[in-house]
């Protein structure tokens, strides 16, 4: 019995039995005081009620600061481990309903977020703003609306086109204005509106025959987009069978080749008016990188105000190159680097009003000859003469359109400026009515 008791597990009897003493002592001694409890985490001893004991032991469990009141009614933070022990039961009922009165802090507040991965950052930041419904459903009726309105439109001038496609019975067909080596020219009226124009008439056996078919759809493409007082209209085109039919602007004066034909030359201030309207004019297809290449007498017209007209643009040519090869146009009127087999330019056109205010002035082309050969060494030398009549002015003029190199050549806004030209021309070019009100520069 002796060797039980003095044994580890004796001792841990008799301090069991110890205890028990102890507490029973105590609760007879003062029966009205809760029993001692031991505090979970610190060796302090507290007294808590029953129900608080549950809520405390979690508090202090989880090792956050524990919110207590002061006797001074003050909100405070103790230490979990250094908590001092609980007040009375009445300071503690106080405390709880101070806590139920404020509002408990979210437990989102309390716990930090981890660091998010990249991967989980990247749709965070490229998550836009919720979007309002209503503007998404204007804009969509707005697109909706607009793309409606663009098919009205498409099928509007669908239905246009179908209206406007013409034929030989819309007009009245009149006198011939003149003959052309594909065709024929006549005075025409338009049955419905009383318009006077003229139709040019072309046979497609013909031009099946010379292979010029796309030459024909290049000039209807280049002068049917052209807008310019000095450049005959094609209003529209239409065919059938066996021809082509051009539709165009009536010139009443008929061709400045039979004008020149008549009168054998024009005087200076003809002249100088006939170059001002033709710079202006190819000044403008320039600028829309339209090259004519065709430039003389044959191919302008004169309207009902005496005005020059340039129509033919069969050997036109858009070229958003800049750069052509192809050898066209009159003998009389080629600049040298087309004899000369070189790439040209819209600096070709600046040749041809060269040759053409020379032949205006002299009655005839600077380069003609008895032969062809003749007339290709003249050019590629540049060889011509003055006759004694013109004046310097105008041989100024012409010398410094007419050189080998094309970019010597003067160019047109130069043209317009050269004082033999604003000397003796009766008309402004466009360009310059529209700069009018603007101030000159010094």
């Amino acid at each position: 019995m002796c060797y039980v008791l003095r044994s580890p597990a004796g001792r841990a009897v008799r301090a069991a039995a110890a205890m028990d003493r102890n507490a029973k002592e105590n609760h007879a001694a003062y029966p009205g005081r809760a029993a001692k409890v031991a505090n979970p985490i610190g060796d302090a001893p507290r007294r808590v009620p029953v129900s608080q004991h549950s809520a405390q032991s979690r508090l202090l469990a989880s090792g956050v600061p524990a919110r207590v009141l002061c006797p001074a009614n003050f909100a405070q933070r103790v230490p979990a481990q250094a908590q001092k022990p609980v007040l009375s039961t009445q300071k503690l009922s106080n405390n709880q309903t101070t806590q139920q009165l404020r509002p408990k802090p979210p437990q989102q507040a309390t716990v930090r977020p981890q660091a998010a991965s990249k991967s989980s950052e990247k749709p965070a930041q490229a998550a836009a703003p919720a979007k309002d419904p209503e503007a998404e459903s204007t804009s969509k009726q707005k697109s909706e609306e607009t793309a409606k309105k663009k098919t009205e439109e498409t099928k509007k001038k669908s239905e246009e086109t179908k209206k406007r496609q013409w034929s030989l019975d819309d007009f009245e067909i009149g006198r011939p204005l003149g003959k052309g080596k594909f065709g024929n020219v006549y005075l025409a009226r338009e049955k419905q509106s009383k318009f006077i124009l003229a139709l040019k008439v072309l046979f497609k056996t013909q031009l099946e025959e010379a292979g010029v078919e796309h030459q024909l759809r290049r000039e209807v493409e280049i002068q049917s987009h052209l807008r310019h007082p000095n450049i005959l209209r094609l209003y529209g085109y239409f065919h059938d069978v066996t021809r082509v039919y051009l539709i165009l602007e009536h010139a009443p004066r008929g061709e400045v080749y039979k004008e020149l034909q008549r009168l054998t030359k024009f005087d200076e201030q003809r002249t100088a008016t006939y170059i001002t309207e033709l710079a202006d004019a190819l000044s403008y297809c320039h600028s829309k990188r339209v090259i004519h290449r065709d430039i003389k007498p044959e191919n302008l017209l004169l309207g009902s105000n005496g005005e020059l007209k340039i129509a033919d643009f069969g050997w036109s040519v858009h070229a958003p190159s800049s750069r052509r090869t192809t050898l066209c146009g009159t003998l009389d009127y080629l600049p040298p680097e087309m004899i000369e087999g070189r790439t040209h330019d819209e600096k070709v056109d600046i040749w041809s009003l060269g040759v053409l205010c020379y032949e205006f002035l002299v009655g005839k082309p600077p380069f003609e000859t008895q032969t062809y050969q003749e007339t290709y060494r003249a050019i590629s030398r540049v060889e011509f003469k003055f006759p004694p009549f013109v004046t310097e002015g105008a041989r100024d003029l012409i010398s410094k359109l007419l050189k080998h190199n094309p970019f010597h050549r003067l160019p047109l806004k130069d043209v317009l400026l050269h004082p033999w030209i604003t000397a003796n021309s009766t008309k402004t070019p466009t360009s310059r009515k529209s700069d009018g009100a603007a101030p000159s520069k010094t």
